[in-house]
């Protein structure tokens, strides 16, 4: 899939520019699902084995190792370990690389890593929300910022992008990746490897990527985190893996296998997934690192040789049996627990595992060594590691604030109750009004409360005239001890509302704490927490115009809120800029251009709900009874679709036009689609195609996103945006596994929304 702009440059400036500046008419999503991945160098892969040829077997387990900053030792450094994962601190690294490059016999150089999710010191919006910019510049730059930030401490490896596909709100974990579909997943996958690692990651301010979690981690039952994942052959490859091939068709050179496991098999010991697909099929030839104890994970309870530690999936009896197993299937590196290492000789011995595949792992391992370019460069520069110039720096903070105006969703806007007013006076009230911290949102890298901006102080900063009342308070707690209702509960509504007569116009912060989203955070409710709406129901009360401003990290249940809010922006958690970056959106100066990359349900009963569903032979129809309904609700659909985002001018998506009725398996044909701005505002569209093909010898989603492009238009203008269709769209795996093209007629769908109403037909023919 591909879309080009119909023009020979658009111009950069008002709401900030969409898919500009393309080169040579190419779209940024064609950009970025273009493949990088080069062939191996036949100079590194002869020092590669050159070294291997040297090591003993103790030294090659060594390097299969992976130990956390809690474990990492003098001894382990000396030994020669593979890598060292979440330390931080430059002397550490610094200390233990010097140790492993001039005292280990071969001077095998550590290769560091850290979690940089959505940035290192600079917090960008978490993925989620940028996936909501349908920019694939806004998630590449966040990864360029955060590898340099990252690089320039000593770390080589970052645990990212997560691009697990997820149809769990529940799910905590939604908020590390870029939602519902595998499409907008694949393009922001591959925008954050290239803006990782570059053309060649060996340079000092690039890193190399561990694509996560390998495969399906995100659609646990129950939306449990870590809970088992069981699907068909034809969804796991069409919807669940096809974020990771663009990751590793651009060039990931490492992944992380996952915890769950997939249909009854530990993804950190699943040779299906990792040798098969993975290595074979798709010619990755970097490394696998399993989880946080995931290998260990594998044994049966309660654990055994050693007796202590993870335990639970049991397709292993004990250590042993689970380091074999998960080698075997194709993990190259162990991270926390060392079964491999600890009893690799002992398997070797027993041939439970293989010298073969000992020695590629340990090969694979080297090879991402040489190519990050550590033999040459092991160390770092202290004295750019302790500067406070190389991190947080001005350039970094307005990219960081551009991002978080990309992502905002503007969900409702009555009257138009928005853009408020720059003068007026406003009063800023809710829990999270005047809040560092949770702007930050879950997994905040090395970021600082001190560095962000809380909406009162980047709103008051446009508009002195402005007041704040927390109306509550907050627990930053994480479980077990927290509780939803220990958020924002016993609410001062008399404050509240005193706060609101007293003002002109009225900005409620509400949500989520960053506690509440992320890695072990699941949520069986999904809605405002605490006291929160009557806080809202409070100030609608007082007559005031007010707009709820959004801080979360999963789609939420807004019935409630939509019923009694004029206006609603969707913040996310927008990283340290989202102050600056919603008062810009709040009084007008950026138009909120952000689209859904996930569904909103109306209640969390509909949980799974997504637009790329299959049909059933009954589909839902509210005014029947024996169709696939819920008798409790009048709709089929949910609060908020895919794809759907307001504005504060108006578009119109016309004239679909295909250059040809006909086309063959291995054929393409262009889609042509006109956007207008129809209001009084510039502001950005983001032109969007589904296909969908009717009749299949198996059942198709209902609609497959498969191009989309973000422009920025001045009142009246208009232009065209043009999707290149091919077998990769119209094609599908089946239950073989096997990708086939069925001559057929295909229907496309064009429009800013998952809803999109206009429509052409084409036919693939058989030849």
């Amino acid at each position: 899939m591909a879309s080009t702009v119909a023009v020979a440059a658009l111009v950069l400036g008002g709401t900030a520019a969409a898919s500009s500046g393309l080169s040579g008419g190419r779209s940024h999503d064609e950009r970025a699902l273009e493949a990088t991945r080069t062939a191996p160098s036949r100079g590194i892969e002869a020092r590669v084995n050159a070294l291997l040829r040297r090591m003993t077997t103790q030294e090659k387990l060594q390097q299969v190792q992976l130990l956390s900053d809690g474990q990492i030792t003098d001894a382990d450094a000396q030994a020669g370990v593979g890598g060292v994962f979440s330390l931080t601190d430059p002397a550490k690294i610094n200390h233990y690389q010097k140790i492993a490059v001039e005292q280990s016999r071969l001077h095998i150089p550590i290769l560091f890593a850290y979690d940089t999710i959505h940035g290192y010191r600079t917090v960008f919006p978490v993925p989620l929300g940028a996936a909501s910019s349908f920019d694939p510049g806004v998630a590449s730059t966040d990864a360029s910022i955060g590898a340099r930030e990252s690089a320039t401490v000593g770390i080589k490896q970052v645990y990212s992008p997560m691009v697990d596909v997820s149809h769990e709100p529940r799910w905590g974990r939604i908020v590390e990746g870029n939602g519902e579909d595998p499409y907008l997943g694949s393009v922001m996958a591959a925008a954050r490897v290239k803006g990782a690692q570059g053309p060649n990651y060996a340079a000092p301010d690039k890193v190399v990527t561990s694509v996560k979690h390998f495969v399906a981690y995100g659609q646990p039952e129950g939306g449990r985190d870590y809970n088992t994942t069981d699907m068909s052959e034809q969804r796991l490859r069409n919807i669940y893996l096809p974020p990771f091939k663009a990751a590793v068709d651009a060039g990931a050179d490492t992944v992380m296998c996952s915890f769950n496991a997939i249909n009854g098999v530990p993804g950190c010991a699943n040779s299906y997934t990792e040798t098969q697909i993975l290595k074979k099929e798709w010619h990755f030839d970097g490394f696998i690192e399993s989880d946080y104890t995931a290998v260990a994970e594998t044994r049966a309870c309660p654990p055994k040789t050693p007796d202590n530690g993870s335990c639970g999936h049991g397709t292993a009896a004990d250590g042993p049996e689970a380091g074999a197993n998960a080698l075997m299937a194709g993990t190259d590196s162990e991270m926390v627990s060392t079964n491999i290492r600890d009893y690799g000789a002992q398997l070797l011995a027993q041939h439970r595992i293989t010298m073969a595949r000992l020695d590629d792992a340990v090969r694979r391992i080297l090879r991402v060594k040489f190519r990050a370019g550590l033999f040459e460069h092991p160390y770092v520069d202290q004295a750019r590691a302790v500067d406070p110039a190389s991190f947080v720096t001005a350039a970094d903070r307005t990219a960081a604030r551009t991002a978080a105006q990309k992502s905002m969703v503007l969900l409702k806007n009555d009257g138009p109750t928005l853009p408020f007013s720059a003068s007026a006076k406003t009063a800023v009230i809710g829990p999270l009004g005047d809040d560092q911290h949770d702007m930050l949102g879950p997994w905040w890298g090395q970021g600082r409360d001190e560095d962000a901006v809380s909406l009162y102080t980047g709103i008051k900063a446009q508009n002195p005239n402005t007041t704040f009342t927390q109306g509550c308070t907050r627990a930053n707690v994480d479980p077990p001890a927290a509780k939803d209702d220990d958020a924002c509960s016993n609410a001062d509504l008399a404050a509240v509302t005193a706060a609101a007569n007293s003002a002109d116009q009225v900005v409620l912060a509400l949500g989520e704490t960053r506690e509440m989203s992320g890695e072990a955070n699941s949520r069986s409710d999904i809605s405002l927490p605490g006291d929160e709406q009557k806080i809202i129901d409070a100030v609608k009360a007082t007559g005031k115009p007010f707009a709820v401003v959004l801080f979360n990290g999963r789609p939420l249940t807004l019935g409630p809120v939509v019923d009694s809010s004029p206006a609603i922006l969707e913040a996310w958690f927008p990283g340290i800029e989202g102050g600056n970056a919603v008062a810009d959106v709040l009084f007008g100066k950026v138009n909120p251009g952000g689209k859904l990359p996930v569904s909103f349900p109306q209640r969390v009963g509909q949980v799974p709900i997504y637009y790329n569903h299959e049909p059933t032979g009954r589909p839902c129809d509210v005014t029947q009874k024996y169709v696939s309904r819920y008798r409790d609700l009048r709709t089929c659909d949910p609060l908020f679709a895919f794809g759907f985002g307001l504005s504060y001018t108006t578009f119109n998506v016309s004239a679909l036009d295909l250059s040809r009725t006909q086309v063959g398996p291995h054929g393409s044909l262009t889609a042509t689609v006109t956007v207008t701005n129809t209001g009084t505002r510039a502001g950005d569209d983001v032109v969007q195609l589904y296909l969908h093909d009717p009749v299949a010898s198996i059942s198709q989603p209902v609609r497959r996103l498969r191009g989309f492009e973000r422009v920025t238009l001045q009142p009246g203008e208009t232009r065209k945006v043009t999707f290149t269709v091919d077998r990769s769209d119209f094609g599908f795996y089946d239950n073989r596994g096997k990708f086939v093209v069925e001559p057929g007629a295909i229907d496309l769908y064009a429009g800013d929304s998952s809803a999109a109403s206009l429509t052409k037909t084409f036919t693939v023919t058989a030849h």
